[in-house]
């Protein structure tokens, strides 16, 4: 094919699978040699099926048609499997978004890179083993000749999604497809691995990045599709699409964004909870707030012993901190570096060795559990992942039920409007009670551990990484929700994400650490307009961004 014709054709596509209607419809868009074409839209819109129809991994029970369905002269509607396993891998690579399930958690990285070489080129031992050194370098993966030895589970996020990226470029594929790689990364990480996918389109290959961050994809994308309900709503050159979107959808996205917005401007339409959950069904007690700070750390440091005699880790370090009543305090940092170890100390789950951390102005960690038992109802906690922290046998109902009586503000007898209460304060429909975790959407979820960690009526709250796995647009709402809460009820939050963004729009103040230490601490404008130390310079320099569009009518109509 001339250099002209596209890598990548795909003109009106659908899929279906049983006799159920299309998951996907009339989805039309080119890849070019060395241009990166972006899928953007929430969980459901149909980015990853569309990926998986390109690569011939729809299913057995899929239906789907195309008028073309196109790659590099070959047409990919009937392929056989013996045609698909010549082209996957050797002229077309996949990345998916969760390393630790797409890597062989028993074999050793480099075994995994070696495979893909050993059954797609002639290469000999040894010249496969000089090429997994060469990819893994070309990755950026630090020290690669004693890395090639691990395993996946021995890497941290960001090393096992650069492995599977090695895995995936090993053959150099013409055409390259990433399905969410950056999703739930450290900021830092993220934009390696952003500039990676960048130099390997600038080597010629065509990339198609599918991912619901506009602010990741702004950065590395040509061409952006986006798409919802299974259709392209709006598609165009990158830069039009971001300053003029021409759908109110695509708007909505760009709104959600919450890097550079100030602080209490609303990232969603409307209210994150119903008018008439702002009363609730019936009246709230107003929460009792303590004039001390809500949370003290003083001197704090948390060591850990390493097995074979390893040096311990100090997880943290000499760490103080002072959560103001009815505020948001920040703390940002990569992946360990001791953000959810100080979150454990803050709940009383884990003890310092040194230091102490005080609750309320009264004792807290050095507290017999006994004593903190009585005054926990007061301290609310919501995780990254609710699902898993949920009772699958339980319903919605009984969960928070639970967690009222538990904390003892429910008698048994009253449940029900309690339950009703808690579901309309999140803005959940109280017929949701009867519902199981499981069939909630994320956003859903989440509103279920944000009414659990309420059940108490608590005065503090500490969110370690709430929104993190959630789509943009789904996270701008869970960001809102949390704003009303807060200036209904009062509550203080320790709000801990790796996502800047998100701590700067959220937070009053912030502390930034690494390695354990906090290295910075103060107002939070103060801290990323003009940071003082290297690291946080770094982290506010990696912190991806888009040209903001202002909003007008569009965002009106969503």
């Amino acid at each position: 094919m001339n250099a002209t014709t596209p890598l990548l054709r795909v003109d009106s596509l659908s899929v279906a699978f049983g006799a159920a209607e299309p998951v996907v419809s009339g989805v039309s868009f080119d890849v070019e040699r060395g241009r990166c074409v972006a899928i953007v839209g929430e969980s459901g819109s149909g980015k990853s099926v569309t990926a998986r129809t390109i690569l011939g991994l729809a299913g057995a029970s899929a239906r789907v048609d195309a008028a073309r369905l196109d790659f590099d002269g070959t047409d990919l509607r009937g392929l056989g499997e013996p045609a698909w396993r010549r082209l996957r891998g050797r002229r077309i690579g996949l990345v998916l978004q969760d390393a630790l399930v797409s890597l062989d958690p028993l074999r050793p990285i480099g075994r995994e890179i070696d495979d893909a070489l050993r059954l797609g080129t002639g290469l000999s031992r040894g010249e496969r083993a000089e090429r997994v050194l060469e990819v893994l370098e070309a990755v950026g993966m630090p020290e690669p000749s004693s890395r090639v030895g691990q395993r996946s589970g021995e890497l941290s996020g960001g090393l096992r999604q650069r492995a599977l990226i090695a895995s995936a470029i090993a053959l150099d594929p013409d055409l390259l497809i990433a399905d969410e790689p950056t999703t739930a990364l450290d900021v830092t990480v993220q934009a390696r691995i952003i500039g990676l996918l960048d130099r390997i389109k600038q080597r010629g290959a065509g990339l198609l990045l599918i991912s619901h961050d506009l602010a990741v994809v702004s950065s590395i994308a040509d061409h952006i599709v986006v798409m919802r309900g299974g259709a392209v709503v709006e598609q165009g050159p990158a830069a039009e699409v971001l300053t003029a979107p021409k759908h109110p959808y695509t708007q909505a996205l760009i709104d959600a964004v919450p890097t550079d917005r100030p602080r209490g401007a609303r990232l969603s339409k409307g209210r994150a909870t119903t008018p008439d959950a702002m009363a609730g069904p019936t009246p709230r007690t107003p929460i009792e707030r303590s004039a001390a700070p809500a949370i003290e750390v003083r001197g704090v440091t948390r060591v850990f012993d390493r097995s074979g005699g390893a040096t311990p880790i100090r997880a943290v370090d000499d760490v103080s901190l002072r959560l103001e009543p009815g505020t948001t305090l920040g703390v940002v940092g990569e992946s360990g570096s001791g953000k959810t170890t100080l979150a454990r100390l803050a709940l009383g789950l884990t003890t310092p060795q040194s230091g102490t951390v005080l609750f309320e102005g009264g004792p807290w960690s050095e507290a017999p559990e006994r004593v903190r038992r009585s005054r926990r109802h007061r301290l609310g906690w919501v995780s990254q992942d609710p699902l898993s922290s949920f009772d699958p046998r339980w319903r919605v109902g009984a969960i928070l039920t639970d967690a009222a009586r538990g904390r003892g503000t429910a008698d048994p007898d009253t449940a029900k409007p309690t339950v009703a209460e808690l579901l309309t304060d999140v803005g959940l429909d109280p017929a949701l009670e009867r519902a199981r975790p499981r069939t909630l959407s994320g956003g859903q979820r989440q509103r279920v551990a944000i009414a659990r960690a309420l059940a108490g009526r608590p005065s503090t709250l500490i969110l370690d990484e709430p929104v993190s796995a959630l789509d943009v647009t789904v996270q701008a709402r869970i960001l809102d929700l949390l704003d009303e809460l807060q200036e209904r009820h009062g509550l203080s939050y320790l709000l801990i994400s790796h996502d800047l963004g998100v701590i700067r729009h959220m937070s009053d103040r912030v502390a930034v650490m690494q390695h354990g230490r906090v290295v910075e601490y103060g107002d939070t404008e103060q801290v990323f307009t003009a940071p003082r130390h290297p690291y946080t310079a770094r982290l506010a320099a990696d912190a991806p961004r888009l040209t903001r569009p202002p909003t007008g009518s569009g965002a009106d109509a969503v």
